[in-house]
């Protein structure tokens, strides 16, 4: 009986053992998730930098959603779980931070408009003012999008009363619309016709000097890794951010 018991115990004692080498291993950090809200036009120099934020921060997952600016700042209203808020403008951003949402944000870029067409600029499109001719389909941001805010301010500057076929609520929208032959052409950000990788032209304009957007980004009050999310923000100001940011085309803050 004495020898059965010592069998029980190194028995017993061999389980935990094994039991203790589960998912959860010494010296593994935690696992944690930092939820980004992005302007749709930072999606390819944010998709790179969540990769660089996440080599060096290991447990960490960065859950980067992005969509027009304004649709971002209703989601954040209504309670939608998020870290940060990167808006294109700071009209969307003001949204937030006079609701209490997000106290301090930092502009981290700018970002001008261009008009986007296919390859080769085969309707000859040369300035704002072409974009009313007869046989030019036009595609647009709704005026409550950053780009479509711009794009408003740049046609009033230039005297010209632009009649789009369709707003679309997110500037990648726009360039879609363009890159599939379904419009002419698309009043987007540079940034989006550099993304496009030679899909599209861009045919730039002297009126949008005038509508130049300022990003602002932050961590926001109600976010569950607060501290995680201060260091995001740090790292998209710092000089990886900064570098990313210029190699897709944002100008300086």
């Amino acid at each position: 009986m004495r020898a059965l018991g010592v069998s029980v115990v190194v028995s017993c004692g061999l389980a935990l053992a094994g039991c203790g080498s589960g998912t959860e291993q010494a010296g593994q950090p935690p696992r944690r998730t930092l939820t980004v809200l992005a302007a749709a036009s930072l999606t390819e120099s944010f998709t790179d930098l969540e990769k660089e934020f996440e080599a060096g921060h290991p447990g960490v997952d960065v859950r980067l959603n992005v969509a027009g600016s304004s649709a971002l700042a209703q989601q954040i209203a209504n309670g939608a779980p998020a870290d940060v808020f990167a808006s294109a403008d700071q009209a969307n951003m003001d949204k937030v931070t006079r609701a209490d949402l997000a106290t301090g944000p930092t502009v981290f870029a700018t970002n001008r408009l261009t008009i986007a067409v296919a390859p080769g600029n085969p309707k000859r499109i040369t300035g704002l003012a072409d974009l009313g001719k007869d046989g030019v389909t036009l595609v647009a941001c709704a005026p409550q999008v950053p780009c479509g805010a711009a794009t408003g301010k740049a046609a009033t500057a230039a005297g010209v009363t632009l009649r789009p076929a369709s707003e679309e609520q997110d500037v990648k929208a726009v360039l879609t619309k363009v890159t599939a032959g379904e419009a002419d052409a698309g009043l987007v950000y540079v940034t989006d016709v550099a993304a496009s990788k030679g899909k599209a032209d861009k045919v730039d304009f002297r009126e949008a000097g005038g509508a130049v957007n300022s990003y602002p980004i932050v961590a926001l009050t109600g976010a569950t890794q607060p501290d995680l999310a201060k260091e995001f923000v740090a790292f998209v100001l710092g000089e990886v951010g900064k570098k990313e940011l210029a190699e897709s085309g944002f100008g300086a803050p």
